[in-house]
């Protein structure tokens, strides 16, 4: 069933990737009437993160943010599914970066690094980095279920010198890296909501007190990455700018959860910037309040 599904639907998003991106938003604005309008995808969570993140809005401003997020959302899905045959040209006009030196700066000095960024803008181009780099970039991933759309995935990225690494093998494959003097970026997409078995660190996020991973803050210490903040910004549609911000140089000096309370404050702060650009169809907000049960369980364990 998953190589059927996968033969079915993979030649209609090759044919789409083809058209040029004035029809594709056309289509884009149409996609969302049928999602915001008649559909309502996860509207009700839409509603409530967006409530709880901004209670001093009034109700026509999250009205507002949140009709901008889904015409947003909806370019997002059309800018994948173009990325199936986007050129070098395109991708470089499109995403670019304000100080590259960052990152080309850590390759000269032989250095590995961890790029963290938030679902926000458009992480999907993100691995437009590898069009200014020689070396081979890794982006962490959770992997796709239907084995044939994973391929896929891996194959996109693959043509811009990406590979995807698999999140529950990334550190153990960012410590071969490094045993192996291989020199790399490592990006991570790293703000999704942990579950509560999980939830061992919390921080100040969008006005609350909420919980983060802090797997990665881990592995930069243990393999001495430097660790930098991708901002992206969206300067109109289908365009969009990244600016990297540094978060840690010297991973190993900074006292524990300090470099995830940086990148927690970074993001928050993009997003407030602009909200309408985050993704709100996530349930961040699914363990607010439950801190204290948290601690609870990890005491009793």
């Amino acid at each position: 069933m998953q190589a059927i599904a996968y033969w079915l639907i993979y030649p209609l998003l090759w044919i789409l990737s083809k058209l040029p991106f004035r029809v594709l938003y056309v289509l884009s604005d149409m996609v969302y009437i049928l999602v915001y309008r008649m559909i309502g995808y996860r509207k009700k969570t839409v509603r409530f993160n967006l409530r709880t993140a901004f209670p001093e809005k009034s109700s026509q401003e999250l009205k507002k943010i949140e009709k901008k997020f889904y015409h947003h959302l909806c370019d997002l899905f059309i800018e994948m599914i173009k990325t199936l045959s986007i050129s070098k040209e395109q991708l470089q006009a499109r995403m670019t970066y304000t100080n590259m030196e960052v990152i080309q700066d850590l390759e000269k000095r032989g250095k590995s690094g961890i790029v963290l960024l938030g679902h926000y803008a458009s992480y999907e181009w993100s691995f437009a980095i590898q069009l200014h780099v020689k070396n081979t970039g890794h982006g962490i991933y959770k992997k796709i279920k239907n084995p044939y759309f994973d391929a896929l995935a891996r194959r996109i990225r693959g043509r811009w010198n990406t590979k995807l690494i698999a999140n529950k093998f990334a550190a153990k494959h960012m410590t071969q890296q490094k045993k192996e003097g291989v020199v790399s970026m490592y990006g991570f997409v790293a703000d999704q909501s942990p579950r509560l078995a999980k939830s061992h660190y919390w921080t100040q996020f969008l006005g609350h007190e909420l919980p983060f991973f802090t797997g990665v803050e881990r592995i930069s210490k243990e393999l001495d990455m430097p660790i930098v903040y991708l901002k992206v910004r969206k300067i109109k549609r289908g365009h969009y700018e990244g600016t990297f911000l540094e978060l840690a140089q010297n991973p190993t000096e900074f006292p524990d959860y300090e470099i995830t309370d940086a990148f927690a404050k970074a993001l928050d702060a993009q997003i407030r910037e602009a909200p309408e650009y985050y993704l709100w169809t996530h349930k961040r907000f699914k363990l607010l309040g439950r801190k204290q049960e948290s601690a609870a369980n990890a005491s009793s364990t």
